[in-house]
């Protein structure tokens, strides 16, 4: 992608609709604008560890002296206790990899996966988000400011609970997709060589209904694959995924939509990046918009998920040059365009 103070997608995904203004933390006059903003702030978000906070005096315990008020909201790698709460954390590390999602989603006795990046960083935003609105709902109460922690480590454990809880009982990741509970629960490879995933979790109600539509009426009523304890009993799932296979492996991805979907039957095939950006469903829900950038180069960018009547769809102001608000933020504050000066 580029990467350039005017054609920027990967910064402005984060970052739409920010000013940015840039200060110096070093010298005594950075410190100084940046207590001054913070003595009527709402909220202050920082990914710095906390022994960085310490030797920069930004501590919560710190700030809070300054603005009782304030809302110190902090992402975290492991969280702030135990032995890797120093530890840098990173999404691939602390989310991907400690988190159990590189261990788990893979096709039994594959290599892992290799994840898209920021997957488990977009995730925290969102629990962040969440605490931070938590807390300000409870200043309007007692009129206290409250630290909000998130963790990479934490979010990607609750994103991945059903599968770290039910280990407990012998559900063991990673699965292959031949040793699935429910075989109408599961991948399937069509005709032209595109999987697409099937979920249908009532498989003793709707047996006839789905090997009719395969094309295998001759298994109606056979005890060793119409109901699900049978399936189970018998050990019998993965030559029900054979059967299944070779149902779908006679039509297309299209044909199978069509088929499955007017069946009532939730299906969807395995989208590629780029047919996202192409479908109508994203289109349609504004879940994608096209930005002009000041080359007249027109990219597409996803956009926050959560909608509000009494908002409707957000604008999207794509992203500055970092320090490109500095100037006009500070002012805000009574400093002087000397002081601005010897700042810069």
């Amino acid at each position: 992608m580029p990467y350039t103070d005017e054609v920027n997608p990967a910064f402005d995904m984060a970052n739409i609709n920010k000013k940015f203004v840039c200060l110096n933390l070093k010298t005594a006059q950075g410190k100084e604008v940046l207590y001054k903003m913070l003595e009527t702030a709402d909220v202050v978000v920082t990914s710095y560890r906390t022994e960085t906070l310490k030797r920069m005096g930004l501590t919560y315990e710190e700030l809070r002296e300054l603005n009782p008020r304030l809302i110190f909201a902090q992402v975290l790698g492991y969280g702030e206790k135990g032995p890797e709460k120093d530890t840098a954390g990173f999404d691939a590390t602390a989310y991907v990899a400690r988190g159990g999602l590189l261990g788990s989603i893979n096709e039994k006795g594959e290599s892992p996966i290799n994840s898209v990046n920021a997957f488990g960083d977009f995730q925290v935003s969102i629990c962040l988000a969440s605490g931070i609105s938590t807390a300000l709902y409870a200043r309007e109460k007692t009129g206290k400011g409250d630290k909000v922690t998130v963790s990479l480590y934490h979010t990607a454990l609750y994103m991945m609970s059903i599968a770290v809880v039910s280990s407990q009982f012998g559900n063991q990741y990673p699965k292959s997709r031949r040793e699935v509970g429910n075989p109408f629960n599961n991948t399937y490879k069509t005709k032209d060589g595109r999987w697409m995933v099937v979920c249908i979790p009532e498989y003793d109600k709707y047996f006839n209904k789905f090997v009719t539509l395969i094309g295998r009426e001759d298994i109606i009523g056979n005890e060793d694959f119409c109901t699900i304890g049978e399936i189970y009993r018998r050990g019998n799932a993965s030559k029900m995924i054979d059967i299944i296979s070779a149902g779908f492996a006679h039509k297309t991805i299209d044909e199978w939509m069509k088929i499955l979907k007017e069946n009532d039957f939730a299906c969807e095939k395995g989208y590629l990046p780029t047919e996202i950006l192409e479908d109508p469903q994203a289109w349609d829900n504004d879940c994608l918009r096209k930005l002009t950038y000041p080359t007249g180069e027109e990219y597409i960018l996803t956009t926050t998920p959560v909608r509000m009547a009494s908002v409707g769809d957000m604008e999207m102001k794509i992203s500055k040059p970092l320090g490109y608000h500095t100037e006009d933020v500070i002012k805000q504050y009574g400093y002087s365009d000397e002081f601005i000066k010897r700042l810069g």
